[in-house]
């Protein structure tokens, strides 16, 4: 049955993507009407959104935009490719390769000498990172490119833990793994149940699909290395080292199975879909987790907040952990971070490439990028004396509530866009970046954590890393792999390994046998082979960078 549902609804996003097709559409008021697919889940506007209104007055161009409902991203970009039709614009997201495989990208470097702000934003080092081997470029990485760094909201991966946990421990300094459970566990102890008497979920996992990041990657976090992803890069020597099988590893998920056992963990947790995990964490049962900010926050921040559970002390605040004490944690890494793995493309089936390109590049103007990310002056955020722009509390309810922004508010947030500060030098390219308002923002169960801990940012909670170095993220490289090659043959099956038995781990009743059968299994993939393929694309980073110096 699941299969015939997913197949009808290949079917209806197939037709809606290709319907309006090709960038050559006007409107009755001579506006371009181009088409976008994203192979991600995301939020639906209304047609007469009024922010995408006064946008494509002034860019004469307006994009229905498509995400992914009900099949995973390869499916839904397979049966793009088996059609042979696509929308003007497309992220594939991991199934990037396969759209580049199948020919359906234009290289966009043959066209951005004269679109500028297309050319400019990122640097000829970085572009250099995404070429084919035909030299061309074929996708825009569209986020974490960063003006300059601010440094309020976290977008990254971290232990998250409700204010209401920490504030009824006194709200103490958690600094290791077993710290965190021990607190998880006193709490549910005194207090099994939410104030109306739902009982709580001391801590789920998001493994669906590739998300199971939120699974199987802390290792690497814990033993105090930044978020390369897929790999451990050890700096002493520059050599690429298995996060999977190190001993923090080990303790890592026999921590999970002894918490599974004092019945700590979600039973749900290995077979919850994402809107499943979503809709869990917006009830306020869940006390913590392990996520990556983007992956929840947005989202679950609003619905608690609209749901009046931020009184309750229901919102999330990260904890940089690591597996022993007097660790540096690397959880947080600010700057610009291209993820080359994936991005923005046009595709073959777009009839205006020119007016595509044009569109990108005027989404970047800063007039146009303070209206997808702060709305409408006087209506969504104020300006005082200074030039700081800030929002009212009205103006906050109206930016997180669901119906409010279809009809109003557009980012186009899978087109380019910066982050950090904006170009004016005094705000923020984002409202959550600005440090005023994001603080004022805040529900006052955090404002009250945030105090009790002297800080007022997220990021002054977790702590702040620069850069490690121009391979950052490997992630960037493993994400691309295919099984054209050793390495991406072993990648393949290390993730399918890792779906199958990181599950039975921490369910066994025996850790020690289902660690060892699972070091057993997870050998057949010959990791060896994968290893040694990104530490030729680590030398390769380091050889291209020093051509720089």
């Amino acid at each position: 049955m699941k299969k015939l549902l997913a197949a009808f609804l290949a079917v209806l996003m197939t037709a809606s993507l290709t319907a309006c097709g090709g960038g050559d559409a006007v409107d009755e008021n001579g506006v371009k009407q181009f088409t976008a697919f994203f192979a991600v889940p995301g939020p639906e506007i209304n047609s007469d959104n009024e922010v995408q209104a006064m946008i494509a007055e002034r860019t004469g161009a307006k994009c229905k935009e498509t995400w992914l409902t009900g099949q995973t991203a390869s499916e839904a970009v397979g049966t793009l490719i088996a059609g042979g039709e696509y929308p003007d614009f497309i992220d594939g997201s991991d199934a990037t390769q396969q759209l580049y495989d199948a020919g359906a990208l234009i290289p966009i470097d043959e066209y951005w000498d004269d679109y500028p702000n297309i050319k400019n934003f990122w640097n000829e080092q970085q572009w250099d990172l995404i070429r084919r081997d035909d030299g061309h470029v074929y996708w825009i990485p569209q986020f974490n490119r960063v003006n300059e760094v601010a440094t309020t909201t976290i977008p990254d991966e971290a232990f998250w833990i409700q204010t209401r946990v920490l504030k009824w421990a006194g709200y103490p300094k958690i600094e290791t793994l077993d710290e965190f459970f021990d607190l998880i566990e006193s709490y549910q102890a005194a207090n099994p149940t939410m104030e109306d008497g739902t009982p709580n979920i001391p801590y789920t996992i998001l493994c669906d699909d590739w998300r199971y990041f939120c699974l199987e990657n802390p290792p690497q976090f814990l033993d105090g290395y930044p978020n390369d992803g897929s790999v451990i890069v050890d700096t002493d020597n520059m050599k690429i080292v298995d996060y999977n099988t190190t001993p923090t590893a080990k303790r890592y998920f026999a921590k999970l199975n002894e918490e599974f056992q004092k019945g700590m963990i979600d039973p749900e947790s290995f077979t919850q879909t994402y809107d499943e995990y979503i809709a869990k964490l917006s009830t306020g049962r869940v006390l913590g987790m392990v996520d990556q900010y983007w992956n929840f926050g947005y989202t679950v921040t609003d619905a608690l907040k609209q749901a009046g559970l931020d009184k309750q002390g229901c919102n999330y605040v990260p904890l940089g952990i690591t597996i022993d004490k007097g660790i540096h944690n690397r959880w947080f890494t600010g700057g610009s971070i291209m993820n080359s793995a994936n991005g923005l493309g046009i595709t073959v089936s777009c009839k205006d490439i020119p007016g595509a390109m044009q569109f990108i590049s005027d989404l970047l103007e800063p007039e146009v990028h303070t209206l997808r990310w702060w709305g409408v002056k006087d209506v969504d955020y104020m300006v005082d004396e200074d030039g700081l722009f800030y929002r009212t509390p009205e103006q906050r309810t109206n930016a997180a509530a669901t119906n409010y922004k279809a009809s109003h508010l557009c980012t186009y947030s899978y087109f380019p866009a910066y982050v950090g500060m904006d170009q004016d030098g005094i705000n923020t390219a984002r409202p959550e970046f600005q440090p005023g308002e994001f603080y004022d923002a805040l529900g006052d169960d955090v404002k009250e954590c945030f105090d009790a801990y002297g800080v007022q940012t997220h990021v002054q909670m977790i702590g702040l890393n620069e850069i490690p170095g121009p391979w950052f993220p490997m992630y960037s490289h493993s994400n691309n792999m295919t099984t054209a090659t050793p390495g991406g043959v072993a990648w393949t099956r290390m993730g399918e390994i890792k779906h199958e038995y990181l599950p039975k781990v921490v369910l066994a009743s025996d850790f020690e046998s289902a660690w060892d059968e699972y070091l057993d299994v997870y050998a057949t993939a010959k990791p060896e082979d994968f290893l040694g393929e990104m530490q030729t694309e680590l030398d390769n980073r380091l050889a291209l960078a020093a051509k720089y110096e």
